[in-house]
């Protein structure tokens, strides 16, 4: 599909003053959309000149959209990759290709298996190599690379540290296809798919910076907010060894692709005022002076003329001061965000929306407190059964109890010691990253009910209000999901239909590491745009919390916390027993617990109003409206 008829919707702003061209598309799936009809162009491109396709590829979450789009154009469209020669950036060393976690592995799955590339024509970088001859198979990577005519296109993704491919931070722009030692950095994020940080290998075989600028085209995808701050680095900052992926600032034909979320930092987006001059509507002026307020440390009745002319908004003050006036609409937009009761005093049916089993008391703990505590009938649908974040030795914690239970009143049950024969013979052949036998994920599955139970009920949620969904898209046992089906529309359906809500509470978080809160409010949209449940308008509030926090300009609803509402919500959170102390998948950036984010983030909040003067609270939690024509 040539990029003159792509979608409509599939369109992008492209910023001006980054250092590398850069695209920003409302979404991840239109980002990953036009990056998929730029590789589908090329591969036709190539063959009608009767020559190869060589692309350079990535693994990971970033770009799994792209080949889910260019398995969906071979299917449909016939786009014929048998021209395509392939080569990955790196693979992790001492990895077996069967393994898992292997790069080989994944690709297979994800992409090489549904489309007709020939096996022969697609390389990743073999972690088995012995170590003495590491340097040379390095050096016939990169001859096979040249033979093939050199990359057409190479698709990159972005690390924590700026690092595309492995190539840590002190590497040279000339550097070439080598063994690398991973930065600790990376390795604890990595520590996810590999069940635990010490079992994440040290080092990898990764093209080189030289390797990766000498292809012809390169493209740097970056999706969700806990990729801007990197990104503004890489495509703003100056040249550095220390962010690798400055480097392509160098390079004459890349370019950066981003969703709305990564793009969230860049000057451009973020203070566009400070470009030059901006159609100012009334969410920018709300943005723009909330800024401005933190920036001169002064409430927002408390701004004078001077203040926006020093601070380049002198445009806003022009066509809409003076300054008093902007500011005490802008005061009256945020004390009306304030609500002591989140969905009114007359009695409503409410669903919140947990994509696992702990974002409800995480993210809206305190919330929850407040609507049960006034009589509104509320219920929580728990998404997944979250049983890959439970650690093995709370399985054999539980397994303890329950066996020396029956031993204590003398009951005893053949068939639990069965199983526990089995779950014990299975932990000692299971090896790092193993999919779970069926025993032991039900096992997990059957922790994370009776923390999620406990929280709630505790919060005043009865328990014949608990739904425990489990969408199958969730039940594979391992880190990577299937794509969201019919099946799992329709259970949401079911429920809607069966409770008939007024309200709906659902994670608006797109920061999730593995996708699970995006995939899971995607379903919920789905199944609320195709049908009519309950009372109409049918209210949808999003909550953030687990993995970031709204911020003020965007929030429309600030709910006041107490001291004693926050010390409920820690209870609450504190109930999820597995998930206390050490996490499984504790996300990027932050070392803090979930509880201890949650509390921070709430105060933040809180904070932050109080800064712009209006009344004073402990802590609050923050929601913004969905509006059927908005997307995530």
């Amino acid at each position: 599909m040539p990029l003159s008829t792509l979608p409509r919707q599939v369109t992008a702003v492209q910023c001006r003053l980054t250092k590398v061209p850069t695209r920003v598309f409302r979404t991840s799936q239109d980002a990953s959309k036009y990056v998929a009809s730029v590789i589908a162009d090329l591969i036709r491109e190539r063959a009608a000149e009767g020559r190869h396709c060589v692309l350079g590829l990535a693994t990971g979450s970033t770009p799994v959209g792209v080949y889910r789009e260019l398995i969906r154009m071979h299917r449909e469209e016939g786009l014929d990759f048998s021209n395509v020669i392939t080569f990955n950036l790196d693979e992790y060393y001492g990895i077996e290709p069967t393994q898992l976690q292997s790069y080989r592995n994944w690709m297979d799955r994800m992409f090489f298996r549904h489309v007709n590339i020939p096996p022969e024509n697609t390389h990743v970088p073999d972690g088995t190599v012995p170590p003495d001859e590491v340097e040379a198979y390095c050096e016939r990577y990169e001859q096979m690379i040249q033979e093939a005519g050199g990359l057409d296109l190479q698709i990159l993704g972005i690390g924590r540290t700026g690092h595309i491919g492995f190539n840590e931070p002190g590497s040279t722009i000339d550097s070439r296809t080598r063994l690398v030692t991973l930065d600790p950095v990376t390795r604890k994020d990595a520590a996810s798919d590999f069940f635990g940080e010490e079992n994440v290998p040290l080092q990898a075989i990764t093209m080189g910076v030289g390797t990766i600028l000498s292809a012809r085209k390169i493209i740097l995808m970056a999706f969700g907010e806990h990729k801007a701050t990197i990104v503004k680095q890489a495509a703003e900052g100056p040249i550095t060894e220390n962010i690798a992926a400055s480097f392509l600032q160098t390079h004459p034909d890349a370019e950066f692709v981003l969703d709305e979320a990564a793009a969230a930092r860049l000057t451009e987006i973020d203070t566009p005022w400070l470009c030059g001059s901006v159609e100012w509507t009334p969410q920018l002026i709300k943005k723009a002076m909330i800024w401005l307020c933190l920036r001169v440390d002064k409430a927002l009745l408390k701004l004078e003329d001077d203040d926006l002319r020093e601070h380049r908004l002198h445009e806003l003050l022009r066509e809409y001061g003076p300054a008093q006036r902007i500011a005490h609409d802008v005061f009256q937009q945020m004390m009306s965000t304030i609500c002591y009761s989140p969905s009114g005093s007359e009695r409503r049916r409410i669903v919140v929306f947990s994509p696992h089993p702990d974002d409800d008391v995480i993210s809206m703990g305190g919330t929850l407190l407040h609507l049960t505590s006034v009589g509104h009938d509320v219920h929580v649908a728990y998404m997944t059964s979250g049983n890959i974040a439970v650690f093995d030795h709370d399985v054999r914690r539980y397994l303890d109890f329950v066996l020396r239970f029956l031993r204590v009143f003398e009951m005893p049950d053949k068939r639990v010691n069965e199983l526990a024969g089995r779950v014990r013979a299975f932990f000692a052949s299971k090896k790092p990253g193993d999919v779970d036998c069926y025993e032991v994920r039900e096992i997990k599955t059957l922790i994370r009910e009776i923390e999620a139970r406990a929280a709630a009920t505790y919060l005043g949620v009865p328990e014949e209000n608990l739904h425990f969904l489990r969408l199958p898209f969730y039940e594979t046992g391992a880190i990577e999901k299937k794509p969201v089906g019919e099946e799992d529309i329709q259970i949401i359906e079911r429920l809607l239909a069966e409770v008939q809500p007024h309200d709906i509470y659902l994670a608006g978080d797109l920061s999730d590491p593995h996708g699970t809160h995006r995939v899971c409010a995607d379903a919920i949209l789905t199944a609320v745009r195709r049908g009519r449940y309950g009372p109409q308008p049918l209210n949808v509030w999003l909550y953030r919390g687990a993995w970031q926090e709204w911020e003020p300009h965007e929030i429309d609803k600030a709910v006041p916390l107490s001291p004693e509402d926050l010390e409920h919500k820690r209870k609450a959170i504190f109930m999820h027993e597995s998930q206390k102390d050490e996490a499984m998948f504790p996300g990027p950036y932050d070392d803090r617990e979930f509880w201890q984010r949650a509390e921070d983030r709430n105060r933040r909040t809180a904070e932050i109003y109080n800064k712009l003067g209006l009344p004073e609270y402990f802590a609050m939690e923050g929601f913004v409206r969905w509006d059927p024509d908005d997307v995530l």
